[in-house]
């Protein structure tokens, strides 16, 4: 299929009566974030909404964004543009995608096989968390054509969990693997811990009320389960219970992969294969040498720790420095179509959104993920015609203003 028919087969359903009707009530994702605690349990919202300490970080993330200004380009095109792109030899149908979450089934249950299916249904890539509600297993069968797939390092008996689910992910076809260096310690994150979500979980009677007065959100744990980490389970023993898995998670799992570790798994992989939580050229540059094709900037949501560079105002020099070695990808921040519109313009290939897909469970349940895809495409489309771009590609060309960008 020639890149023209594919964009044109991929296109959003941005005009259908049920996106329509939707967007009457939800025309952008911050409506979508209001609502979602009327369906969502109170310590589940925290849990999924909460950044690091006091949400500094989260806030930084966002006003970096709102502060980097377009200078448009006239008299060039009068229709919305195509947004399909290729990444890493796959056609999706736009420059978006969804960001690994941790337990994000916390804050719907089912979240993880919902959003899979509503990527695979719009040809986005949707990436699994390896403390997802998931396995590999079940999401190559729901999103065959969009699967990625996160790793956290698991070093101990010299990484044979981390290599097994390699080979896991090999014989599920996962399009791309993406190792996270940003998480070497864990910290606190207040809001979570104040809602009773601490090192394990323990529901409190107020958590139970919590739970009770949110039918939707009990509906779906009738309909998917309880919240649990799936992936991670068959290492944990003999039918774990979820505080089992998680002091597993929590004894096996942690520290940032070191390069020498990125080295051999990338010797592993035969695959595309990126690095999270890339911030400095020189860290992307070291990635690029050892064979990495994606550079994958953020600072982890704000969710690790406040005092971290925005990741769009790391994103300049990162693409100055290995743009044209590797596919450049963001996250942290992204709340629309324009904001991916910004990252373009700033040089990334793909821009990743990770807490609004909650916020669209919770307002929306299943047909909140893939109502928020085409809102991006959507807002996405009118954002590059408005600046003159033809494409997605054609972002880079616009002049931007953006005051908090780095020189390294």
């Amino acid at each position: 299929m020639d890149d023209m028919n594919t964009r044109k087969a991929f296109m959003p359903t941005g005009q259908t009566p049920r996106f329509q009707q939707y967007l009457k009530h939800y025309p952008t994702s911050s409506y979508l974030r209001r609502h979602a605690p009327r369906n969502v349990p109170f310590f589940a919202f925290e849990y999924g909404d909460t950044g690091a300490g006091d949400d500094v970080g989260v806030n930084h993330n966002w006003a970096a964004f709102d502060n980097i200004k377009i200078v448009p380009r006239y008299g060039v095109m009068g229709t919305l543009p195509p947004v399909g792109v290729e990444l890493f030899g796959t056609q999706y149908s736009a420059p978006i995608g969804i960001a690994p979450m941790g337990g994000p089934s916390i804050v719907w249950p089912g979240a993880d096989i919902i959003m899979a299916k509503a990527a695979q249904a719009a040809r986005v890539p949707y990436t699994l968390g390896v403390a997802g509600g998931a396995t590999i297993e079940d999401i190559a069968k729901v999103a065959p054509d969009v699967f990625w797939l996160q790793l956290y390092r698991f070093a101990q008996n010299d990484h044979k969990i981390g290599f097994d689910l390699i080979d896991r992910a090999q014989r599920a076809n996962v399009k791309v693997l993406t190792m996270t260096l940003d998480t070497p310690v864990r910290t606190t994150r207040s809001r979570e811990t104040y809602a009773g979500l601490g090192r394990e979980f323990h529901p409190t009677l107020r958590m139970m009320r919590e739970m009770i007065v949110r039918p939707k959100w009990l509906l779906a744990m009738l309909r998917y389960g309880f919240p649990r980490f799936a992936t991670m389970a068959q290492y944990a023993g003999v039918k774990p219970s979820t505080n089992g898995v998680i002091d597993f998670a929590r004894r096996e799992m942690g520290g940032a992969f070191l390069w020498d570790e990125v080295a051999r798994y990338r010797d592993r992989w035969k695959g595309p294969m990126t690095v999270k939580g890339i911030l400095h050229p020189q860290d992307a540059e070291k990635a690029v040498s050892l064979g990495i094709d994606g550079i994958w900037v953020s600072n982890h949501g704000g969710r690790q720790i406040e005092s971290l560079v925005p990741s769009v105002d790391a994103l300049p020099a990162i693409v100055a420095a290995v743009g044209s070695k590797a596919t450049i990808l963001i996250d942290s921040g992204i709340r629309s179509g324009q904001d991916v519109m910004r990252s373009l313009a700033l040089g990334a290939d793909a821009a990743f959104a990770g807490k609004s897909f909650l916020w669209s469970l919770g307002a929306l349940g299943d047909d909140g993920p893939g109502q928020l895809i085409d809102l991006y495409i959507d807002e996405l489309r009118a954002s590059l015609g408005q600046i003159g771009a033809q494409h997605p590609g054609e972002a880079r060309l616009a002049k931007v203003l953006h005051p908090g960008a780095i020189t390294f």
